[in-house]
């Protein structure tokens, strides 16, 4: 059985470079190979409307990147593998998660706060060229994660924030209408995190400092022969530390092959020839992907189909989660009123999971019916994390879950009560 679900997105603004292969779809297609892990992967077209304005380049680097992810491994029968914009609860969740951001949050995320800075100056208006999707974009970020209540999401360090917040806007959500999100987490892996560019600075299309991860190889070796050096002659000894070159060897040699370059930098390596080892090591791992992707590069309706299908993958999630959500905010059939809306000091007016820590320090979380009754209560959990696995586990899974969570669950309720209510996280009305 899967117990962890790990998501990551590349914006659709540009050509796939050697930065995005190291930090994202090389360690991303690794983890979706391993039978625990069930993994969401998705090309960010909503976010890159934020940043470009071609849309032909919104569409060039949608098929680039779809076919970079495919050329490297990526099993769409294994993953969920899907476009951002053929996901229409992704928005609608977008929505109900700006209702209850607060303003304030969103001040602080640093893309807004630096646009800002920068504004000022330059002694212009504050928020002069700010849109209101580069303000609400860590709220798109949030949705993104949530609608498949990820529990891990990989990023470079400059991303952690945006987890951060998505961490409290569901937490907001959830004080709200009842536990419905996981609480994600960042997880980075720091030696690839600043794979630096040709000048020497972070790799970023930002920049244009970036190496095409399927260049063709001539061009491949022009670009690292340019990359930029000291002027330390062959034979004097070279440093590894602030080394372009030398980061980007450790990225994609081994251990023995990194050791070997450190002491040839020692013994006073050429720079050509550093470029050189650099150049055959990239183009040796390179190289067959780069085959497969030129094939699929030219076969956009095979990639279009292979999305599509994707989509409705994801979409047998998020359609059906869309719909509880939609319940638990208000968005109900008037039909289905049954009871007049809670009172401030009323009970709850459908079944609801809620998470507390007592006392003893650990946290538990329990289930109450419509008016209230205890249906459910857990066990202690050394973590929130844990406890929001299990609430999540129950959400989805219902009354099958309840074996499995046996020794997790200190008491139940009359059974077919427990079960519908159960019931009414996936099948809202019920």
């Amino acid at each position: 059985m899967k117990t962890q679900r790990v998501l990551t997105g590349i914006t659709t603004s540009g050509t796939p470079h050697l930065g995005n292969y190291v930090g994202a779809v090389r360690p991303t297609v690794r983890a979706s190979r391993l039978a625990e892990v069930e993994s969401f992967y998705f090309l960010a077209d909503y976010h890159a409307l934020i940043k470009v304005g071609a849309p032909a380049r919104v569409q060039r680097s949608t098929l680039e990147i779809a076919a970079t992810w495919l050329a490297c491994g990526l099993d769409p029968e294994k993953v969920t593998f899907y476009r951002q914009s053929d996901i229409p609860e992704i928005p609608e969740l977008t929505w109900f998660l700006t209702c209850v951001t607060g303003k304030g949050v969103l001040n602080r995320a640093h893309a807004y706060k630096a646009s800002v800075d920068k504004n000022n100056a330059a002694n212009v208006d504050p928020d002069a060229g700010v849109t209101a999707g580069l303000f609400m974009y860590p709220v798109l970020m949030a949705a993104d994660i949530l609608m498949f209540n990820a529990h891990q999401v990989p990023v470079g360090r400059d991303q952690i924030q945006h987890i951060e917040m998505a961490r409290d806007i569901a937490a907001s959500f959830n004080h709200l209408y009842g536990e419905h999100f996981t609480l994600p987490e960042a997880a980075i892996e720091d030696h690839v995190a600043t794979l630096p560019g040709l000048d020497g600075r972070k790799m970023s299309k930002s920049y244009d400092n970036t190496i095409p991860l399927f260049a063709p190889r001539d061009q491949l070796k022009k670009l690292i022969m340019g990359i930029v050096t000291d002027s330390r002659a062959p034979g004097e000894s070279k440093s590894t530390e602030d080394s372009a070159l030398f980061q980007l060897y450790q990225a994609f040699a081994s251990p023995d092959e990194t050791a070997a370059l450190a002491k040839a930098y020692a013994d006073g390596i050429a720079w050509g020839e550093a470029k050189e080892l650099l150049f055959e090591r990239l183009d040796q791992e390179i190289a067959p992907m780069r085959a497969v992707y030129d094939e699929l590069i030219q076969e956009p309706a095979r990639i279009e189909k292979t999305l599509k299908a994707g989509a409705d993958k994801a979409r047998a999630i998020a359609t059906p989660f869309t719909a509880r959500l939609r319940h638990a905010v208000g968005l109900r059939p008037l039909q289905t009123v049954a009871a007049p809306a809670a009172s401030k000091a009323g009970k709850a007016s459908a079944p609801a999971f809620k998470q507390y820590r007592e006392q003893d320090g650990l946290f538990y979380f329990k289930l109450l019916d419509a008016q209230g009754a205890l249906l459910l209560q857990s066990t202690g959990f050394a973590a929130p994390r844990a406890a929001a696995q299990a609430m999540a586990q129950l959400q989805r899974e219902g009354s099958a879950a309840l074996d499995a969570l046996s020794s997790q669950i200190a008491s139940r309720g009359e059974a077919s009560a427990l079960e519908t209510a159960l019931r009414s996280f996936s099948e809202p009305g019920v």
